[in-house]
């Protein structure tokens, strides 16, 4: 079994298990995450989410990017410099629209998240630019 430096299972779930956790998914977020589809630019609920917590993969629940690490970039989807954990990321070369891009995925379940480029503030300069539609937050508890 393969788990993660912060403690989470990262055994890849086969296609039976993905398909099933799949069944709750809106269209939009089967389009994103299963098509590696992108929501419209300042469309996404949570572009402009201010509140403590962590976002989390909508397919599989993985932990994957602590709103500490979230920044206004722009560009109209939320972006963040550092993810919760960077086994929890799998990043793989894009050259769909004739460019060469990074796009980000969910190492357990495979799930399209968005993609990274180097153009993001310290202390990475990383920018995460993730779809809304992929992620589910969940609120800090005080």
């Amino acid at each position: 079994m393969s788990t993660s430096a912060s403690g989470y299972d990262l055994q890849s779930l086969s296609p039976v298990e993905i398909e099933r956790l799949a069944e709750k998914l809106t269209p939009e977020e089967r389009t994103v995450l299963l098509d590696h589809g992108t929501e419209r630019p300042f469309c996404g609920t949570l572009l402009d989410n201010k509140k403590d917590g962590v976002y989390h993969c909508r397919l599989c629940d993985l932990p994957l990017f602590r709103s500490d690490a979230k920044f206004d970039s722009g560009t109209g989807w939320p972006s963040f410099f550092q993810p919760f954990d960077s086994d929890h990321i799998h990043a793989i070369e894009d050259t769909s629209l004739g460019m060469t891009r990074i796009e980000v995925r969910c190492p357990r379940c495979d799930s399209h998240l968005g993609h990274v480029f180097p153009d993001g503030p310290p202390p990475t300069g990383q920018r995460y630019c993730l779809n809304s539609v992929a992620l589910d937050f969940r609120p800090a508890h005080i």
